[in-house]
């Protein structure tokens, strides 16, 4: 499927070579299916209509890559730290995955440089950066298959972007920012359990963090304790737009 180019936009528009070429300075390969990579590029805010007249976007490769991500970095750090605890695990994934690491991230790749985006709708967006990256590992999973995204993964991000001795003295607790930022501004807060999905060892919870009576975020994880960090951390990038350095 060839996907147009869209003005205004961020990004230029690429030619397949040189989206070939940028795949690979960034991840160390050459691509073969390079639709899958311009589809991971495009942002919602940017959608096309297919001629199925099916509307695409990166959205269901995000949802993809956010999984395989998940999944490898936790058996990363399930092997490097063979003696820890779940929550220390579940806050040092937290370290990795958050939105606003991949938002950081993708800026330090050079990924934001190829996203297709309205001019006008990117300030609206501030996890769009982010939520390429994810929508890349998709494409790289469909690609090239699990072995090799996981490879891409540990090679090309997580060994050379993260200090794992130094993330574990990092203090990224999006959940205390938020309860000193309501202490301070007088805020009520509360975190609710919405609802479990899954079951067995599969089992997320989908948790609310509402701020003044209102639903400000949702968080999901396979922990209370991590789906409450995950609904503080986008809670708090809506207010703050704050972004962690790398």
């Amino acid at each position: 499927m060839r996907l147009r180019p869209i003005k205004p936009v961020v990004a230029a528009y690429f030619s397949d070579k040189q989206l070939k070429q940028a795949i690979k300075s960034i991840f160390g390969y050459r691509p073969g299916n390079i639709s899958l990579y311009y589809l991971a590029l495009l942002h919602r805010s940017a959608t096309q209509e297919a001629q199925n007249g099916i509307r695409v976007n990166n959205e269901r490769l995000e949802f993809l890559g956010d999984a395989i991500l998940d999944a490898v970095t936790a058996d990363y750090l399930f092997k490097t730290f063979p003696t820890r605890d779940e929550g220390f695990l579940t806050e040092m994934r937290s370290k990795i995955v958050s939105r606003v690491v991949l938002n950081k991230l993708s800026q330090r790749m050079g990924i934001d440089q190829l996203i297709q985006c309205e001019a006008a709708s990117a300030g609206s967006f501030r996890s769009f950066r982010g939520d390429a990256f994810e929508a890349l590992i998709g494409a790289i999973y469909l690609d090239k298959g699990y072995d090799f995204t996981r490879k891409v993964l540990l090679d090309r991000i997580i060994r050379r972007y993260f200090d794992m001795d130094e993330l574990v003295t990092q203090e990224v607790n999006f959940k205390s920012k938020i309860i000193e930022w309501a202490q301070r501004d007088k805020h009520q807060i509360q975190f609710n359990v919405a609802s479990e999905v899954g079951s067995g060892y599969k089992k997320q919870y989908i948790v609310e963090l509402i701020i003044d009576g209102t639903v400000a975020a949702t968080g999901r994880d396979y922990s209370i304790k991590g789906a409450e960090q995950n609904s503080s951390e986008k809670a708090w990038q809506k207010i703050t737009g704050e972004s962690i350095d790398l």
